[in-house]
């Protein structure tokens, strides 16, 4: 498996170069309660809400053996995600050997030295993008 964040058509890619233990998904409902007076309360199903996920992991200042990839060193990581939050364009999560492939927004950043490596540990949270798909009126 490998983790994949790229922004404008892989214009830029990273390959997370150090896999999180493990990652979760979060997708939800946007449903209502309602109290009436004949029936008690009620449920009623709405619509989707956007999916988020969090990643925690650690960007290395130095050359591992178990390494994905090699691009990049620790800081160099973090100055490329910042700019990205900066440039305020969707980015673009894959997570091969699985179904996700979803456009992004960075929610969070979060990171950090923490224990005398020089490695960079970080916690990044991401939230579903849908792009905006407007009818054409006819005149």
């Amino acid at each position: 498996m490998d983790i994949y964040l790229s922004i404008n058509n892989r214009e830029q890619l990273i390959t997370l170069p150090v896999l999180p233990t493990e990652f979760r998904i979060q997708s939800g409902m946007k449903n209502d309660t309602y109290d009436t007076i004949s029936q008690g309360e009620i449920k009623l199903i709405g619509m989707e809400t956007l999916k988020s996920i969090s990643i925690q992991s650690f960007f290395p200042s130095k050359d591992y053996s178990f390494l994905k990839d090699r691009a990049y060193k620790g800081w160099e990581y973090v100055n490329m995600l910042e700019a990205w939050k900066t440039r305020r364009v969707p980015i673009r999560l894959v997570i091969s050997d699985t179904p996700v492939n979803m456009a992004c927004t960075i929610e969070s950043f979060e990171y950090g030295l923490q224990d005398g490596s020089g490695d960079i540990y970080y916690t990044l949270t991401l939230s579903e993008f849908k792009f905006i798909e407007l009818g054409k009126r006819s005149v």
